[in-house]
């Protein structure tokens, strides 16, 4: 019987085989696959829990944006308030400036009209105080004793 080639390469291929088997190969190759198959689970575990990590961190992260964001919106309003509050307090004590400097200027106004109707007055004064003394020296040259006179009389019966 001749054998053909395949039928040789069969039997080498079986005999092979079955020296791998008796070897322990397999169990070996087995126990490989299974501890490759454990490193893969325990590998996908920790990406799970790496990827559970990373969910909460973005989550921590986007509630904090939004509590600065939240605190960003308050200090901006809390800063137009005080801003406008700053501006009406300017603002009224603008006006009462204002106020006070017309209160002052119109005190000043009334002491300016009072202290030229008190220098009117006393020019005028003065300027009858000069007529009379022009008309008694025109009156004291010929009735001179006489008005001295009557002067003393008056001053005695205001004394009495």
């Amino acid at each position: 019987m001749h054998l053909d080639a395949e039928f040789w390469v069969a039997a080498a291929f079986v005999t092979f085989v079955a020296i791998l088997w008796k070897v322990g190969a397999f169990r070996t190759l087995i126990q490989s696959l299974d501890h490759r198959s454990e490193q893969i689970a325990r590998e996908l575990d920790e990406a799970r829990t790496l990827r559970e990590e990373a969910r909460q961190v973005l989550a921590d992260y986007q509630r904090k944006r939004l509590e600065a964001e939240a605190e960003a919106t308050e200090i901006v309003v809390n800063a137009k308030l005080e801003a406008k509050r700053i501006s009406v307090e300017a603002e009224e004590k603008l006006e009462e400036f204002v106020r006070r400097r017309t209160v002052l200027a119109e005190q000043r106004i009334a002491q300016a009209e009072a202290q030229a109707a008190s220098d009117v007055r006393a020019a005028a004064a003065e300027a009858a105080v000069k007529a009379a003394e022009v008309i008694l020296r025109g009156s004291m040259d010929k009735n001179g004793p006489a008005f001295v006179e009557k002067g003393l009389g008056e001053v005695k019966a205001r004394l009495a």
